[in-house]
């Protein structure tokens, strides 16, 4: 993300002789972020699935598809960084190419490696690395073939100025998206809590991140945008931008509630065959299911943020929907003597509106601030 906010800023400011700089920068700095995930993914495999509390039964082939994953961790990085490099360019359409080929390759490597050669887990994530591979095979054609408004020189590739600015934006969204996914490990662990039967159940609202998938999307073109119209002196655009994008976030929401909410089964179903994980994956939708509603607003305000610079803000209303929020409620919700899959699910939405309200707050302040120097 701070790379893209980067790339966008300077185009929208006319230097985009500057921007050689931020990707050879960023290739250096997350070559080297590659490196430590790698040790970290391989080494220490087993030790991360016991920490999520997988089952024992299940123990061994969590660690081997972490490790895996951890193998191929240098296609998983690459591909997200070119992604961000398009989509600051304001090139939403070529990621969106990637990740169709991805997708494509990933399913006929599941029913090649997992259905056919009955490698289980550790087939799925050879699926997954191959696809991340042949992206960023695609990814790199692709942007060699297109007419850029910058260059590149060897001289580009190494620690500079650029990427002090690209991890002053990054760092703390970084920081707080690390804390979100530990945050939903620790959601698998209480879950886990409930009974081997019930972790199948998670795997589908898992997926959960198909309900989120729109939001995403909308607050990652939404910094793009928005951060080029800073860049370009014209924030009237930049909050406008905001306001559409959380409307069709919620025109989306609205139908994503609905399939959720009262049909919920038939998204689990799609996942899995078995009636138990089923009933149990669309209890917690249920609990789920306003989020869907609840992030067409934050995302698409995150995004303006984010674009505006402000992302040390970002950090902190994150970490207090996560810190206080979310993970105290699913804890509490899942030591009850009736614990159910449905009240746990609600901890998402929940910490999503005090989200929300942070932010609605934070806006205003900035208005005000806005008013008050034109004064």
């Amino acid at each position: 993300m701070g790379v893209t906010v980067l790339i966008a800023r300077y185009l929208g400011e006319k230097k985009p002789e500057l921007i050689g700089s931020v990707i050879g920068g960023a290739a250096v700095v997350f070559t080297l972020l590659s490196a430590v995930l790698f040790v970290v993914m391989v080494g220490f495999a087993r030790s991360i699935s016991v920490l999520m509390q997988a089952p024992a039964e299940a123990v061994a082939l969590t660690a081997s598809y972490v490790r895996i994953c951890g193998s191929g961790i240098f296609f998983i990085v690459a591909y997200n960084l070119l992604a961000a490099v398009f989509r600051g360019l304001g090139d939403s359409k070529s990621p969106l190419l990637f990740v169709l080929v991805a997708c494509v390759v990933n399913i006929i490597g599941d029913l090649v490696l997992v259905a056919g050669f009955h490698l289980d887990a550790a087939g799925a994530a050879i699926a997954t690395v191959a696809a991340q591979a042949v992206s960023v095979v695609c990814a790199v054609v692709i942007l060699l073939k297109k007419t850029l408004p910058f260059t590149i020189r060897k001289s580009d590739f190494r620690l500079n100025l650029q990427s002090r600015k690209f991890l002053s934006i990054g760092l703390p969204l970084a920081l707080q998206e690390f804390l979100t996914q530990l945050s939903f490990l620790a959601l698998c662990a209480f879950v886990n809590r409930l009974g081997l039967e019930l972790p199948p159940a998670t795997a589908s609202p898992a997926r959960s991140s198909t309900c989120h998938a729109h939001p995403s999307s909308l607050m990652q073109s939404m910094a793009s945008f928005v951060s080029q119209n800073m860049g370009a002196g014209n924030p009237k655009r930049a909050k406008k931008a905001m306001f559409t994008g959380i409307g069709i976030g919620l025109a989306f929401g609205c139908a994503m509630f609905a399939l959720v909410f009262f049909r919920g089964d038939l998204l689990s179903n799609v996942f899995t065959t078995d009636v138990a994980v089923i009933q149990n994956a669309f209890a917690y939708l249920k609990g789920f299911a306003p989020e869907t509603l609840a992030t067409a607003v934050l995302f698409s305000m995150v995004g303006y943020f984010n674009g505006n610079n402000k992302t040390v803000w970002v950090m902190v209303q994150g970490l207090v929907q996560t810190l206080l929020v979310r993970l105290p409620m699913a804890y509490i919700m899942s030591i009850q003597p009736n614990a159910s899959l449905t009240m746990i699910g609600l901890a998402a939405p929940t910490s999503t509106a005090v989200g929300i309200v942070l932010n609605v707050c934070f806006f205003l302040y900035l208005e005000r601030k806005e008013k008050n120097l034109k004064v």
